[in-house]
C-alpha cells in the first residue's frame, strides 16, 4: 500500500474528494484528474477543509471524459484507477445522448489507458440506478448485484446512462481488458459531509429542505449513504483479491421515505432544520406538477414504489461497515450550517 499510486478521475466533485481523503489517509499517493487547472485550487480547499493538507501526495492531470487526449498521462505509472467521474446533470437534458454518449465513452476511455499502462485494477462507479429500475424483484425482495436495470424501459437519461456505462465496462473487460481486472460500487443516494459549495445531487436534496424550499414531499423511498463509508468501500474493492469482478451495493440500510428522511433531519438538527417540511404532497398534485415541469416528470413513475436493497455482500466479503442512514444525513444538515450554504432565517 504505501506509496502505490491511484488515479482518482472526477477529484473536484463531492465523492471524488472523499475518495482522495480515504487514499490520503490509507498511506496512498493519489493523481486526480480535472477538467481545468482552474479546478485545482478547489481540490485543494476541499481537502484543507476536511483537516487534511495533501503536500505533493496529490498531484494533477488534465482530462475530460469527452476526449481521448490527457488520459494516457493521467494513468501512467499508477497502480490503480477509481474511475469516479460521470455526468449528473443539473437538470432534464434535451437529448438522453448528452449524458449517455459521455458516461459510457467516458468508461471506456478511462479503461483502455488504464489496462495500456499496466494498471492491476479499476473500481468504476456505478450506482443504484444500474440495478433498481424498470422492474422490481419478485416477491417483495430487496434489490441485489445480480439485479440490472432494464433500459428499454421508461427510464431517466440518468438512470439509463449509467446502466448502459456499466454494461459497456463489463463487456470490455470480457473482451479487450486482458490483464486488468474491475470492480464495480453501486451506490444509492450519496451524503455526508460536504466539502464546498459544489456538493452531490442527494446533499442539494437536504439543503433544499432545510432552506424551506421543499414545501410538500413527494411520496417516493430511496436508499442512504455516507460518502466517506462510499470512498471507503472503494478503497476495500480495490485491493481486495475477492473483489475481483464483483458489484457492490453501498447502502447503509433500509430504503427511507422522503418524509422519513425529513423527520429525521428535523429531529437531529432541531432550530437549523426549523424549515423543513413533514407534509406529503398527495400523488395526483405530483402528476399534474410533472405535465409542465420535466424533472417533477421523472418522479411520477417512483411515485409510492417499495423499494429496498441489502449491503450483505459488501459487508461480508469485504467487511465493509457504514454508519447509520440517520448519522449520514445529520452529518450532511451539519456540514450545510458550517460551510454557511444555507439560506439566512428572515
Amino acid at each position: 500500500m504505501s506509496g502505490e499510486l491511484v488515479l482518482v478521475t472526477g477529484g473536484s466533485g463531492f465523492l471524488g474528494a472523499h475518495c482522495i481523503l480515504a487514499l490520503l489517509d490509507a498511506g496512498y499517493r493519489v493523481r486526480t484528474t480535472v477538467r481545468s487547472s482552474k479546478r485545482e485550487a478547489n481540490v485543494i480547499a476541499m481537502l484543507k477543509g476536511a483537516g487534511t493538507e495533501p503536500g505533493d501526495r496529490l498531484t494533477f492531470a488534465i482530462a475530460d471524459l469527452t476526449a481521448d487526449v490527457g488520459w494516457p498521462d493521467a494513468v501512467v505509472g499508477c497502480d490503480y484507477v477509481l474511475h469516479v467521474a460521470s455526468p449528473f446533470p443539473s437538470g432534464v437534458p434535451k437529448h438522453e445522448d448528452e449524458i449517455i454518449v459521455p458516461a459510457r465513452e467516458g468508461a471506456l476511455r478511462v479503461l483502455r489507458a488504464a489496462r495500456d499502462a499496466g494498471v492491476k485494477r479499476v473500481v468504476l462507479t456505478s450506482s443504484f440506478a444500474a440495478i433498481g429500475y424498470g422492474k422490481m424483484p419478485p416477491g417483495g425482495q430487496p434489490f441485489t448485484e445480480e439485479s440490472w436495470t432494464d433500459p428499454t424501459a421508461k427510464v431517466s437519461a440518468y438512470v439509463k446512462s449509467k446502466t448502459l456505462a456499466e454494461r459497456a465496462a463489463w463487456d470490455f473487460i470480457a473482451a479487450e481488458g486482458g490483464g486488468l481486472e474491475l470492480a464495480v460500487v453501486n451506490p444509492v443516494g450519496i451524503f455526508g459531509p460536504v466539502l464546498g459549495s459544489d456538493h452531490s445531487t442527494s446533499t442539494e436534496f437536504v439543503q433544499r429542505m432545510m432552506n424551506g424550499a421543499m414545501p410538500g414531499l413527494p411520496r417516493l423511498s430511496f436508499g442512504v449513504v455516507d460518502a466517506r463509508d462510499v470512498a471507503d468501500l472503494h478503497v476495500r474493492a480495490m485491493t481486495n483479491p475477492a473483489a475481483r469482478g464483483e458489484r457492490f451495493l453501498a447502502v447503509a440500510g433500509d430504503f427511507m421515505t422522503v418524509r422519513e428522511i425529513a423527520r429525521t433531519v428535523k429531529t437531529r438538527l432541531g432550530a437549523a432544520a426549523s424549515r423543513v417540511s413533514t407534509r406529503e404532497l398527495p400523488d395526483w398534485l405530483v402528476r399534474v406538477v410533472g405535465l409542465f415541469n420535466a424533472e417533477a416528470a421523472q418522479l411520477v413513475t417512483e411515485l409510492g414504489k417499495v423499494k429496498n436493497a441489502t449491503n450483505a455482500k459488501a459487508v461480508r466479503m469485504l467487511g465493509w461497515a457504514p454508519r447509520s442512514r440517520e448519522d449520514a444525513l445529520a452529518a450532511t444538515g451539519e456540514s450545510l450550517i458550517r460551510l454557511g450554504l444555507l439560506k439566512a432565517s428572515k
